[in-house]
């Protein structure tokens, strides 16, 4: 995403958003190097307040907005809901909903699955593929949902997107978006509810605006 792309996304977001959770594809470097922002809007002016952070994104870059698809490896390009938090930890530093993960939580990515793309209980859905969301390593420390093909959810156009703690900065992802521990951190104490926030991810097409609210 272009400075100018992004300042027009960002001049065309409902009145009531005033904050904005900024990911851009990197022009220089593999296709999955990434930067996070935070912006907020003064006034008439957007002004970034966090960042940019470095970040990595989906193994086989951004989509294009509307081309994502599950299981491509790729990170989908848009305008989309900051749903809430999620963790390990019992609290969490943010203004955020936020949910702790269990041991029987998982997120199904089962396109037949009529629970596709939504976190439920292990035993409660007949789904034949999903992710455990308890995992043996920190990348599900800290992240936030992001509501990509959530509202509707459409079967196959991919799930289970969210922004959390990367294995390290030369390791893409399956989708997702990860940065850096304290980065994720500083970001989850950033973003205010009151502001309405909302995402803009990769390369977009300021033509082609895909908003998922």
């Amino acid at each position: 995403m272009s400075r100018p792309e992004q300042d027009t996304l960002l001049s065309a977001l409902p009145l009531q958003t005033r904050q904005a959770l900024v990911v851009t594809a990197c022009r220089r470097g593999p296709a999955w190097s990434a930067r996070v922002a935070v912006m907020e809007k003064h006034g008439e002016t957007w002004r970034r307040v966090l960042g940019p952070f470095r970040a990595v994104a989906g193994r086989n870059g951004f989509a294009l907005p509307g081309e994502k698809r599950e299981g491509d490896g790729k990170t989908p390009s848009g305008i989309f809901a900051v749903e809430h938090a999620f963790g390990d930890a019992q609290a969490v530093s943010t203004a955020l909903a936020y949910r702790r993960i269990r041991d029987d939580d998982i997120w199904v990515d089962d396109p037949l699955s009529a629970d596709y793309n939504k976190w439920t209980k292990k035993g409660k859905t007949g789904a034949l593929s999903f992710e455990e969301m308890r995992r043996p390593d920190t990348l599900y420390r800290y992240g936030i949902v992001i509501g990509y093909n959530r509202n509707p959810v459409v079967k196959g156009l991919g799930s289970a997107i969210f922004l959390h703690v990367w294995q390290g900065c030369d390791v893409p992802t399956s989708g997702c978006v990860a940065l850096a521990e304290k980065d994720l951190v500083a970001i989850l104490a950033r973003l205010d509810p009151s502001r309405q926030p909302l995402s803009l991810w990769g390369s977009v097409d300021s033509e082609k605006k895909h908003v998922d609210p």
